[in-house]
């Protein structure tokens, strides 16, 4: 057997121990946004620092603001690769509503199907306490079986992500030195199903504006007023309105500069997913995609930008009916944006817009919500070849190369205060119910996820 064989059996002979290990984790009532756990909190650091440690990762507590991190380091000297940050939270949400849980969320549960498949139940199984042990018990296989890791490695646990991050980006500022690696590996995404692992390479940017739109010094009536003032929302909808053209693109000048296409070969990588749009919209009641024309919805929503109304409204809006010509209106707006767009050419182009299209005896006040830049991974970055084909080899499938709507803030961070791009691979399932009742992970996710880091690890010390 190779090396990287033996380590692979390490960790089928050591599931038990880890799901132990995993449940022990997961009984810790780690809630950030309730001040009634604090200590919980506090525990579940401390308890991933003492295995870190106690593995070979040298890992100790920081205090913050709020909750604390957890920082560890592991130098593998004369050996090829990056030296790659690992991140994950130990932090989970609130399990309200109570009573929709079938057994106590931190109790985990091994629930048996009728197929024979298992999943793990309790609150943080998936989200992110079963991901993050996926990489510690990797690690703790190579430690065991090979006497070190393939590479570097050092660990930043945050226990604050469920609750905003609040002390993490002074924490990043405080020690940028010490956590800027080659590499951060984030284990916080999903699979595209249960057979076929994902990495994330595209993550949206954002851009939102929040307007008010005087007309009238006060409401009006309608029957006296109504034809001789103009109307605030009727102007507002107008503007709304002529943000995109008939065939769904965005109409502000300068809009589309930075966006780029998408690759032939990972296009038709998508193309091969067996997405479809009935099914995708079909759950929400719609059958017809709404974006920009001759694009496919994947593209539409992982590669291409968008502009959407997040809000309108003005006037009367209680029960029953008042004719008024309301004296403002107002509009809350969002930009998604991709490839090299810039927040704030995008937000300077949409004020010159609006603008231009307010009238002389109006009013018009804006204010800004976010600014941030898309992230996406270069296609021919070599980390993310070896992440492909170490996926590709566990799961006996081709790993894809997915893009994710929204954004992931910490991949952000990472980027501009770390100056370090980020492989994002993760094993959870869009079904998994993270932040609801009766969160699940599955048994294949988190046996097979450790099975994968291990391969990733070695892949990354090919150099």
């Amino acid at each position: 057997m190779s090396q990287l064989e033996k380590v692979l059996a390490r960790v089928d002979d050591n599931l038990d121990a880890s799901l132990n290990r995993l449940f022990d984790l997961i009984r810790i009532k780690s809630i950030s946004t309730d001040p009634a756990y604090k200590d919980d909190c506090r525990s579940a650091a401390q308890w991933l620092a003492d295995e870190l440690t106690a593995i070979g990762i040298p890992s100790e507590v920081r205090d913050t603001t709020g909750h604390p991190m957890v920082v560890g380091h592991r130098v593998v000297e004369g050996k090829s690769g990056p030296h790659a940050l690992f991140y994950g939270h130990y932090d989970v949400q609130p399990v309200d509503p109570i009573e929709l849980w079938h057994a106590d969320p931190f109790d985990p549960q091994i629930v048996t199907r009728e197929d024979g498949s298992k999943m793990i139940v309790a609150r943080g199984a998936n989200d992110d306490k079963g991901q993050l042990m996926t990489f510690v018990e990797a690690a703790r296989a190579w430690m065991e079986e090979a006497g070190e890791l393939p590479i570097s490695i050092s660990i930043l646990l945050e226990g604050e992500e469920e609750s905003g991050s609040p002390s993490l980006q002074p924490f990043l500022d405080e020690n940028k030195e010490e956590l800027s690696k080659d590499l951060a590996l984030v284990c916080d995404t999903s699979m595209w199903d249960k057979d076929t692992p994902a990495i994330s390479v595209m993550l949206r940017g954002l851009v939102g504006e929040e307007i008010t739109l005087k007309g009238p010094n006060k409401d009006l009536h309608s029957g006296m007023y109504g034809g001789a003032a103009r109307n605030p929302l009727h102007v507002l909808c107008d503007m709304v309105a002529g943000l995109r053209d008939e065939n769904g693109r965005i109409t502000l000048p300068g809009f589309y500069d930075g966006v780029l296409e998408l690759p032939e070969d990972v296009k038709k990588m998508w193309d091969g997913l067996g997405f479809t749009d009935e099914e995708f919209l079909g759950g929400i009641g719609l059958k017809n995609p709404g974006g920009e024309k001759n694009y496919s919805t994947l593209e539409q929503i992982w590669s291409r930008p968008t502009c959407e109304v997040n809000g309108l409204w003005g006037g009367y809006t209680g029960e029953g009916f008042k004719t008024v010509i309301p004296a403002e209106a107002h509009a809350k707006v969002s930009f998604r944006l991709v490839g090299d767009q810039d927040p704030e050419l995008i937000r300077d182009a949409f004020r010159a817009y609006l603008k231009s299209k307010t009238p002389e005896d109006f009013e018009l006040i804006l204010h800004p919500h976010g600014g941030d830049k898309a992230l996406r991974m270069d296609f021919d970055a070599p980390a993310l070849a070896k992440g492909k084909e170490a996926l590709s080899a566990e799961w006996n499938k081709e790993a894809v190369l997915v893009g994710c709507g929204g954004s992931i803030p910490i991949v952000g961070k990472f980027k501009n205060t770390l100056e370090m791009d980020s492989l994002l691979i993760g094993f959870g399932l869009d079904e998994d119910q993270i932040h609801s009742p009766n969160e699940k992970y599955e048994l294949k996710s988190f046996h097979k996820g450790i099975r994968s880091w291990v391969r990733v690890l070695d892949e990354l010390a090919k150099g």
